[in-house]
């Protein structure tokens, strides 16, 4: 493998009237087939040749570590001007280790996508294979999209665990073939639901009905079930609300009243729970139902701003945020009021109980020395 690349590195292969060569290297450029015993000039687009390129005896120009100028039409004329030979010359790199990604949108289709490590300044071709783990297991159709660099296998063997994917890039310098080991179980990743719509729920302030419909891409057949994530939140805050189910549809029961309320589904696997959540659908907003438009706010989106001017953080960290009302707050300040009275009064009680004590103990201590003194007083 070594050798052949050197070989490739130090080579040019001709094609037609267009000859290819490695850039950063070495490239002889002959005048025609035959060998010429006559001195020839070359001309490059029309221009003459560089002086630090070399003409040899039998008429070939050798240019020294070519780059991207070194590229376009070369031409060799005799001494009376006579046009001998022309090629177009093409310079670049043979083909290196490719970057590979899959994707698997459903049990049924595998899009496989690949990019350059090396940017080879060439046309090339790609030859794919796909096969699973099994030696016996024979190897899948790939259609190859080469312009965009892709490959699309319908109907995998997805019981098999390990699937190797192999992309064979071929130039006019050489060829590489790249591998990547995958797993579709693990790839496995809906493309998110479609058509998310949020009904009101007359009657019902603080309820939304949403409904969605499956990816496009996922097979209608309840072989293959999915489950459904949504996440809700009123238009301004940074707290979601979470819920779960396995149907196209689902109440929410606590969404905001008269407030603008934004709703997100995406899907997953129902069957295999090694596989991937999809991305999430795009937002959908809808304000519960209320009975008099006159006297709530509108769904003006500017109101929904002065709602919402307070920092976030005002929503609780509980599954489903609620705003703290202003009456609740007035109780709890109450509440504090007069709790502190009872700490107060107490300690002010205690206080007085202390010093009552303090001052019979001086009172009795005092009545002691008292009857001391007339006790000495008395003749014996």
């Amino acid at each position: 493998m070594k050798r052949s690349l050197a070989f490739y590195a130090m080579s040019v292969f001709a094609v037609s009237d267009v000859q290819f060569g490695r850039l950063e290297s070495n490239v002889t450029l002959a005048c025609g087939k035959s060998q010429i015993s006559v001195p020839v000039v070359w001309r490059h687009n029309h221009s003459s040749v560089s002086s630090w390129h070399q003409v040899t005896f039998n008429g070939s120009l050798v240019l020294f570590l070519v780059d991207q100028s070194a590229q376009g039409n070369y031409s060799c004329y005799d001494d009376s001007g006579l046009l001998l030979h022309s090629v177009i010359l093409r310079l670049g790199y043979p083909p290196g280790l490719l970057s590979i990604s899959c994707r698997v949108p459903n049990h049924t289709f595998v899009r496989c996508t690949w990019k350059d490590s090396v940017k080879t300044f060439l046309p090339a071709k790609y030859n794919t294979s796909f096969r699973g783990k099994e030696e016996k297991e024979p190897t899948k159709v790939c259609i190859v999209d080469s312009t965009n660099r892709r490959c699309v296998v319908e109907d995998p063997a997805f019981w098999q665990t390990i699937h190797t994917f192999g992309v064979t890039e071929t130039n006019a310098l050489g060829s590489h073939t790249s591998y990547r080991r995958i797993r579709l179980n693990e790839l496995l990743k809906p493309d998110p639901p479609r058509s998310v719509f949020i009904e009101e729920v007359e009657g019902n302030p603080s309820k939304l009905w949403v409904t969605w419909k499956n990816p496009s891409s996922w097979p209608e057949d309840r072989f293959f079930p999915l489950r459904f994530h949504i996440r809700y939140r009123p238009q301004g805050s940074m707290h979601w609300s979470e819920m779960m189910t396995e149907e196209n549809s689902i109440e929410i029961p606590d969404a905001t009243p008269y407030h603008s309320n934004q709703v997100q589904v995406r899907a997953r696997d129902d069957v295999s729970p090694e596989s991937q959540w999809s991305e999430w659908s795009a937002p959908s907003f809808r304000t519960p139902w209320r009975a008099d438009t006159t006297t709530h706010p509108s769904d003006d989106p500017d109101d929904d701003i002065y709602l919402f001017s307070t920092p976030p953080e005002t929503f609780t960290s509980k599954t489903h945020g609620v705003v703290q009302e202003d009456d609740g707050n007035l109780g709890l300040v109450i509440l504090l009021v007069l709790f502190s009275i009872f700490i107060l009064t107490t300690v002010l009680s205690l206080i007085f109980v202390i010093w009552m004590r303090q001052k019979r103990r001086e009172h009795a201590t005092k009545q002691e020395l008292a009857s001391m003194v007339k006790m000495k007083s008395l003749p014996i």
